[in-house]
């Protein structure tokens, strides 16, 4: 599928989930050890959690798991016993659990401290949209392509409803690449926009002590997805050349 039309679907899906996935309210606490997350990029019930971590300003390491896939699929038969997604694995307190809407529920009452909010609470609206969403994608990271497993896990700069991003996360997903997500959701008005332009009248500025301003500070730019790749050196905006750059350095 053109990459271009790949990223209008994604837009579409996005709106149809409300921009849910967009703006971060960051967690009053961050967890020590990196939370996992095992799922696929299509999963309508991963979405919401993926959502949810944005939403907080939860970073993960995420393991791709797509339908057939043999690299990290076993991994959750054997910690959790069935092959279902998502699913959590919370190294800071011992839990491990299946369930979007539990892992949700997980996520805002252990590291937000704060009750969900209503919106996410009325479930079936939440999956029926989800589903749709993931609808918009006609398959793209629901299947396993062969590829070569990375010695050392990539880095991804993202948030969940970035239309730009999610092209990115369908090929890690279908790749089986495992990364550690950073998400960057929207922390202020001045921040809404598309690719790198922003609402802001006149010079742009992150929120001070910000996960943005952090990165801006690192990349001299506010854009996503942004790519590190400590096995080859790489590091990389614009959403097209990192799909290729994957696809070329770890397609099968």
């Amino acid at each position: 599928m053109n990459h271009l039309l790949k990223v209008a679907l994604a837009t579409a899906a996005s709106t149809l989930r409300g921009w849910q996935g967009m703006k971060s309210e960051p967690a009053a606490v961050q967890p020590e050890k990196n939370l996992k997350l095992y799922e696929f990029e299509a999963c309508p019930y991963c979405r919401l959690v993926r959502e949810a971590l944005t939403e907080l300003a939860l970073d993960a390491d995420i393991y791709p798991c797509p339908k057939g896939g043999e690299r990290f699929r076993p991994e959750v038969l054997e910690l959790g016993g069935k092959a279902q997604f998502p699913f959590l694995v919370d190294e800071n307190t011992g839990v491990t659990m299946y369930e979007s809407a539990d892992i949700i529920g997980y996520l805002y009452t252990t590291y937000a401290k704060r009750p969900v909010p209503l919106r996410v609470k009325v479930a079936l609206p939440q999956t029926l949209s989800s589903l749709a969403n993931s609808a918009l994608g006609f398959g793209a990271g629901t299947k396993v392509r062969k590829s070569k497993k990375p010695e050392q896990m990539l880095t991804l700069y993202s948030f969940e409803a970035s239309p730009f991003c999610r092209p990115v996360r369908d090929v890690l997903c279908e790749l089986e690449i495992p990364y550690h997500l950073v998400n960057l959701g929207k922390e202020q008005w001045a921040d809404m926009g598309l690719n790198g332009v922003h609402a802001a009248v006149g010079e742009y500025n992150p929120v001070k002590g910000g996960k943005r301003e952090q990165f801006m500070a690192k990349t001299n730019k506010m854009m996503v997805p942004y790519l590190e790749d400590p096995n080859t050196g790489k590091a990389m905006f614009e959403s097209r050349a990192i799909v290729a750059y994957l696809l070329e350095t770890y397609g099968g």
